[in-house]
């Protein structure tokens, strides 16, 4: 992964874990709509509403966004430092049992380890993920359902035909993969969360297909859209393989997505049906 150049002051505090003083970040005293993001990986980390004035000089938040924050004690043991997920950036500390706010956390984060964007501007840079996970028909129906997705299309990606038709995909000769196209708000939800709900709605140590939709056309892939993208999802695979998963999920970069007949978009809520071959299963 890419990251973004650092100034010798942000060095000290993000690669060196030094600490900038109090009251000084341009952030302590700040109170805008938006997503604080890492400084150094520009992942998203903390939303607007999770911030609070504890007095304590620092920026302060009592939640972090799922997942992107992660906690490693301090050698000497007296303190839980928090870093980001993605890169490892330091953060600051965390503390809990304070009584600040009803979630009784407080994430205690220097400034210049954080840009900002406004809640306008993130909003407005809506994001895609494709996804192949056997039967379009029954991934559409589930990712259909997460806040802050507003769109899935289905289709094809990854053959070599142009503008395939159901038939010459479901014949395996065309090299395509049944995807669907997945449009959401990064406000209320991460591509990381995304990659993982993929994982817990199909069998994805399946080598052939999915349940008994059998053939190339059905398996479970992920097309990532840029580098960061393929951080994120390598970074989950590493994860599901400590967990003792063999996982059959394969990686492409995207490339042309081509929608499906019309007759296949919303299949299931159009016949007020559930997935066959698909089901919920939480894992992280």
């Amino acid at each position: 992964m890419k990251y973004n150049e650092l100034s010798e002051e942000e060095t000290y505090v993000i690669e060196k874990k030094g600490t900038e003083r109090p009251f000084s970040g341009k952030y302590n005293d700040f109170y805008e709509d938006g997503i604080y993001k890492c400084k150094k990986c520009n992942a998203s980390l903390y939303r607007s509403e999770d911030k609070f004035s504890s007095g304590c000089g620092w920026p302060s938040f009592d939640d972090e966004i799922k997942d992107a924050v992660k906690r490693v004690p301090d050698r000497d043991g007296r303190r839980i430092e928090i870093v980001c997920a993605s890169c490892g950036a330091h953060l600051g500390h965390v503390f809990e049992g304070e009584g600040f706010t009803a979630k009784n956390t407080r994430h205690c984060v220097n400034s210049i380890s954080l840009n900002f964007d406004t809640k306008k501007k993130v909003c407005n840079n809506q994001e895609t993920a494709y996804f192949a996970a056997g039967c379009f028909w029954g991934v559409e129906y589930y990712f259909q359902k997460l806040k802050g997705v507003y769109k899935v299309v289905s289709g094809y990606m990854g053959g070599h035909i142009v503008n395939p038709t159901y038939e010459i995909v479901c014949s395996g000769m065309s090299g395509h993969l049944e995807v669907v196209k997945v449009k959401y708000n990064s406000c209320e939800i991460t591509y990381e969360e995304l990659v993982k709900y993929f994982f817990e709605i199909h069998d994805f140590t399946q080598t052939n297909g999915q349940g008994p939709d059998i053939g190339s056309q059905y398996l479970s892939a992920i097309f990532y859209t840029d580098d960061k993208q393929k951080q994120i999802a390598m970074n989950v695979l590493d994860n599901l393989g400590e967990m003792g998963y063999k996982v059959a999920t394969i990686l492409h970069s995207a490339f042309h997505f081509f929608e499906a007949e019309d007759y296949h978009q919303n299949y299931y809520e159009r016949h007020n049906k559930t997935p066959y071959c698909h089901s919920y299963n939480k894992i992280f």
